[in-house]
């Protein structure tokens, strides 16, 4: 008997990506999160500051301190600067706490690629693009015009199905709580988003400054999606789920070609028993 039909097949899978889908998203906020998915973490990205690789650990203690612009980071006896020798000082001890436990963190060399928060607080004192706040949210908003979640495929089912059950609840979340209109879409062309709902999310963004402005460009570059961002701005979402969620389709073909070559890897055993037979 010949391999199963290929619908036939992903119908069998379904379930299983269903399942994982489902323990993730109903696990409650700040619950302890695994990695479901085998393989390695997701490089991080590229930021506005490519610093050096890795040097040599030159300060034996950190610490914080409060002064008159915020929170600053000490190296020893030394202040930390930004790369335009600013001094770096973020606005929220707890931001400082945990910029300093990055620096404290590394061992006998400093390996500035493991440092996502100080590279991001660099960028956020520098502004080295020299963006002002309306240009960032522009930025952002801009993202719907390509979200994600937003663009649907036609075929397989299984995988028309995986999308409609794990993203449509977040659309209409996000419709529901921030009173506008977005939709999905199968064209190449993407969901026709009304002008009313750009002001109303232009409207939202310009009650964030622009530290927190900084951080949601960054989030929404990464995940390709404004909704997503959204999601775990209100607490909707977590993290994990949330990036899980922007690569769902990903995932989809992952599980899919692990279970096609465990298929074959199945069907081959018995030919290469019987040859040795």
């Amino acid at each position: 008997m010949g391999p199963p039909k290929p619908l036939g097949m992903m119908w069998r899978i379904y379930p299983r990506l269903r399942d994982r889908w489902r323990g993730l998203l109903d696990r409650p906020l700040g619950d302890p999160t695994v990695s479901l998915w085998p393989g390695p973490a997701l490089r991080p990205p590229a930021r506005a500051y490519v610093p050096p690789t890795e040097r040599k650990r030159f300060y034996q203690n950190v610490s914080i301190s409060q002064g008159e612009g915020g929170f600053e980071i000490n190296l020893d006896h030394r202040k930390l600067k930004t790369p335009q020798a600013k001094l770096f000082t973020v606005p929220s001890e707890a931001l400082a706490i945990a910029v300093a436990t990055e620096w404290d963190s590394q061992q006998d060399t400093i390996k500035f690629y493991t440092m996502h928060l100080t590279t991001l607080c660099n960028t956020s004192l520098d502004n080295p693009t020299q963006r002002n706040k309306d240009q960032l949210i522009r930025a952002a908003v801009k993202f719907l015009d390509t979200d994600t979640i937003c663009y649907r495929v036609e075929e397989p089912e299984t995988l028309v199905e995986l999308q409609k059950n794990e993203w449509d609840p977040i659309i209409e979340w996000a419709e529901k709580r921030y009173g506008m209109e977005i939709g999905s879409s199968t064209s190449i062309m993407g969901p026709s988003i009304p002008t009313q709902t750009r002001e109303v999310l232009t409207s939202h963004l310009a009650s964030y400054n622009m530290w927190a402005l900084q951080g949601i460009e960054f989030v929404v570059a990464q995940l390709k999606s404004m909704l997503l961002t959204l999601g775990l701005i209100d607490l909707r979402l977590t993290v994990e789920q949330a990036v899980l969620l922007s690569r769902l389709e990903e995932e989809y073909q992952t599980l899919l070609l692990n279970s096609v070559r465990r298929m074959l890897v199945c069907h081959r055993m018995p030919c290469e028993k019987s040859q040795v037979i």
